[in-house]
């Protein structure tokens, strides 16, 4: 049997109307789709335990015993059965609230059955409400039951009879036909190298593990060659790029470059601002095209970094342009290059959706005869009507505000592609940077400019709020600026959290003698952009927004960031939001203001923003607090891909390992045509089935 092409609809117990279930809600189509979806958790079907011996904390259990009585409890739809069960020392309830006569028809007083469900105290007493109940005469010895699969589904899925103990009973007669074996997908040294199990043997013990040692024995081969084909699909693409296009070469370190250095640097750089240079440098003249991820946290410098950077290119006798997402970032980073450029001779530009026609035609012009340098925009630089002359080098900043295909439209502006450097200022953990853009080479700025004061930030409960009130008006009155933000726009059924419209009532209220701005999603980009603008050139006092804030603004005289509800936001967007604060030289503070209920996770993340200023931290506790969410999917990496097994937050020694194998294997082997290496190039064009390749792009 060939697992990897037999449709399941042939399996016994599932047919074609179960196939299609299948299909559609779980992507699963052949027998070997169904052996790779694993199990999520395993209960020990392997012992008994006495009612005596319930405790609170405990997984699934199983009990032998009989009943002894049943009682319906209740009238209508609110009626349940109580049922008394005997182990022979003790009384235990089991409770159904539904099925309520199928259970009374179908199990009798006085034969010996098993009980299986997770304890729950309740009165000072332990119950197992809806727990499974199979005849004991039935069952196999305990020794030979082991560990029992449960499998993710659907409502839908499970409507139609198809929940975990139904999968179960498909999976388990494919495993004795997995004994026959089936082909390998590792190669034989990599497998000797970390003895790992081999894959029949994997596949066996993760759907029905003997015992605890055969189960971690299964997962960690199972993680690893996930892991292992993500890193090699990566740096194959990375191999093929390098190989395939070569980048233009910046030798020259020129006027534009030593005249800004000596004269025009608004401040001297950090050892880690020079550091990160220079890795451009050496990527710029290494007759290799550039593509590099620039990690740095907000107000670490990487403008600076950038502007330096494009000046080389500029010496070389090519162009530089740079993306951001939105025309008031652009706008920004426009008017500090331009300001920072002021004295030295190079032509700079702003085009964004809002550039007059007449201007726009004249740009377009320049950029086509070389006599623009550098160009500044949004997404207005990648219409077909923009073309250079001699681009050379592009930054993108912000860029997962940009998907793969847009950054796409810019590369391909030249015949020979230019250097790309993209910039963000969300941390991103180690493990994430090495799977959503392990294509890239990656550098960071991990220390703030001099002089720069740390953000102070205080966690306050909502019955705090009048002497933040005051703290407000204090900052206010000595010429400071506040940003509040709110988690909502309009008021939700659902949710009781304060919201962006009632706070902007409320502080115009109590605040009638300051100028409010009050800026969200919805609002059309002019108006969102105008009431932005009075906040940058301090028209306003106080900036009552939403998260759109995240991304942009940078208003040196803003000192105070008020986080409405901020238990509803995640650990890197509320350090994101933080570093609007704290861009001037006056001590800036952020305030985190919670309701007094707060889940164990939202303490730990007000605990550690309390802490901590430092975003790599942040993002690391972030993942382990949240797991990586979709990863931003092939939208931003062009990988698309799926974790089934390994945990991009607690697996993160194995990735590296993954990584580094794959590594090794590519430097000896870059085509992979050795006999030992062609499994690879089968299993990575399988994984290639629905892929489209954006790696030459970033």
């Amino acid at each position: 049997m060939d697992f990897s092409t037999q449709d399941i609809k042939f399996l016994p117990g599932v047919g074609p109307r179960k196939a299609e279930l299948f299909n559609k809600e779980l992507s699963i189509f052949t027998v070997e789709d169904l052996l790779r979806h694993y199990p999520y958790r395993y209960v020990d079907r392997s012992r008994f335990y006495k009612i005596r011996e319930l405790r609170e904390d405990m997984p699934f259990v199983q009990i032998k015993g009989k009943f002894v009585r049943f009682e319906k409890v209740g009238e209508g739809k609110k009626m349940r059965l109580s049922a008394m069960f005997s182990d022979g020392e003790n009384i235990l309830e089991l409770v159904w609230f539904r099925g309520v006569r199928f259970v009374t028809d179908k199990y009798k007083t006085g034969v010996e059955y098993v009980a299986f469900g997770k304890p729950t105290l309740f009165n000072g007493k332990f119950n197992l409400v809806h727990p499974d109940i199979e005849d004991a005469s039935k069952l196999p010895p305990p020794e030979k039951m082991g560990f029992q699969p449960y499998y993710n589904t659907t409502e839908k899925m499970k409507n139609h009879f198809l929940n975990s103990k139904a999968i179960q009973k498909i999976i388990y007669p494919l495993i004795g036909k997995l004994e026959a074996g089936i082909p390998e997908t590792l190669p034989a040294y990599v497998l000797q190298q970390f003895k790992l199990m081999n894959l029949t043997e994997s596949l066996i013990n993760i759907h029905f593990p003997k015992n605890d040692s055969n189960l971690t024995k299964a997962r960690q081969r199972l993680k690893f060659e996930e892991l292992f084909y993500i890193q090699l699909d990566i740096l194959r693409q990375r191999k093929w790029r390098e190989q395939r296009f070569s980048g233009f070469i910046f030798s020259r370190i020129g006027k534009y470059f030593n005249e800004f250095y000596s004269s025009h640097l608004p401040f001297a750089l950090t050892n880690a601002q020079k550091k990160v240079i220079r890795e451009i440098r050496t990527d710029m003249s290494s007759g290799r095209q550039m593509n590099r991820l620039l990690q740095g946290d907000v107000g670490s410098g990487k403008t600076v970094v950038a502007l330096l950077t494009m000046l080389i290119a500029l010496d070389n006798g090519y162009q530089a342009c740079l993306m951001a997402p939105t025309e008031i970032l652009a706008n920004q980073h426009f008017t500090t290059i331009s300001e920072q450029l002021r004295g030295i001779n190079v032509n700079v530009s702003l085009l964004t959706g809002s550039t007059k026609k007449k201007d726009r035609e004249s740009i377009h012009e320049q950029l086509l005869n070389g006599e623009m340098q550098i160009i500044i925009g949004t997404h207005a630089l990648i219409e077909d009507t923009v073309q250079f002359k001699n681009l050379g080098y592009v930054i993108i900043d912000e860029q997962h505000r940009f998907g793969v295909a847009q950054r796409s439209r810019l590369w391909i502006k030249n015949e020979h592609p230019p250097h790309i450097l993209v910039m963000t200022a969300t941390p991103i953990p180690r493990t994430l940077a090495m799977t959503l853009y392990g294509d890239l080479s990656v550098s960071v700025i991990d220390e703030l400019p001099p002089g720069r004061k740390a953000i102070q930030t205080y966690h306050y409960y909502e019955s705090k709020r009048n002497s933040l009130l005051g703290f407000i008006s204090k900052q206010i009155n000595a010429g400071r600026q506040v940003y509040v933000v709110y988690p909502l726009i309009q008021e939700s059924e659902k949710m009781d959290y304060r919201h962006l419209e009632e706070g902007y009532a409320y502080l115009k209220e109590v605040f009638p003698n300051y100028m409010i701005s009050m800026v969200h999603g919805k609002m059309k980009p002019a108006e969102k952009e105008a009431h932005m603008q009075k906040f940058v050139t301090g028209e306003t006092q106080l900036m009552v927004a939403t998260t759109v804030i995240e991304v942009g603004v940078n208003v040196p005289n803003a000192s105070v960031m008020i986080i409405e509800s901020a238990e509803r936001f995640g650990l890197s967007q509320l350090h994101q939001l933080r570093g609007r604060v704290g861009r001037g030289a006056d001590q800036s503070y952020c305030i985190l203001l919670t309701g007094v209920k707060l889940s164990s996770d939202s303490r730990k993340r007000m605990e550690i923003m309390t802490r901590t200023n430092d975003g790599f931290e942040i993002s690391e506790a972030d993942l382990q607090l949240r797991g990586p969410g979709d990863m931003e999917g092939t939208q931003q990496s062009g990988i698309p891909f799926e974790l089934k097994i390994a945990d991009l937050a607690k697996d993160a020694q194995m990735l590296e390992i993954a990584r580094n194998t794959a590594w090794d294997i590519l430097e000896e082997d870059p085509t992979l045509s050795k006999p030992e290496n062609r499994m690879l190039v089968l299993q990575l064009k399988k994984m290639k089935t629905n892929a489209v390749n954006w790696s030459a792009i970033s």
